[in-house]
């Protein structure tokens, strides 16, 4: 099977199988991506989480786009994005048009409470994966400790912090660097 439609293919099925956006997606692009295509190592897959915290867009997006891009170029970037894209607009829509009628029904309201809890988990989870292959010194633990509080505790935008975060990540680096 050519390599585009492999990645529309599997683009496709993470769009149609996961509920709750981009970061409910991150469990199931990393099944796919890094587990069982080997298309992303586990190391740019998490960079490529920070780098989707730092760009405009969806992260799953940046996501679909980097590794299409990564595997086949720029068409690759196009098909994959393309993939995830699509069938979520098209269920999106249907739903939406649908929904609009049932959206007070108990039954209904009981199910979306249930996905949000499924999608609470979801995130957890990648969160627990992300803890475990970025905060791997003290250093990051620290910068993951002052961020943390910094977004509970601040109306801080999330930008500032992902980007005082990686500015001390770059300083610390040279520092450490220039002394060895």
């Amino acid at each position: 099977m050519p390599e585009i439609i492999l990645l529309t293919l599997v683009f496709a099925r993470v769009g149609v199988m996961t509920f709750g956006g981009g970061y409910a997606m991150l469990p199931l692009l990393s099944r796919e991506l890094v587990e069982k295509r080997a298309w992303l190592t586990e190391s740019e897959f998490t960079d490529m989480i920070a780098v989707g915290q730092c760009t405009p867009g969806v992260i799953a997006v940046n996501m679909a786009t980097y590794a299409g891009y990564k595997c086949a170029g720029a068409w690759g970037g196009v098909a994959a994005t393309l993939g995830l894209v699509f069938p979520s607009a098209v269920i999106i829509t249907v739903v939406a048009a649908l929904l609009s009628g049932f959206a007070e029904y108990p039954a209904v309201k009981h199910a979306f409470a249930g996905v949000r809890v499924a999608v609470c988990a979801l995130i957890i989870k990648t969160a627990v994966t992300l803890w475990r292959s970025s905060v791997g010194s003290l250093a990051a633990g620290a910068v993951f400790a002052v961020v943390f509080a910094a977004a509970v505790f601040t109306g801080l935008h999330p930008a500032v912090l992902v980007l005082g975060a990686g500015t001390f990540g770059a300083v610390f680096s040279v520092r450490r660097s220039v002394k060895k």
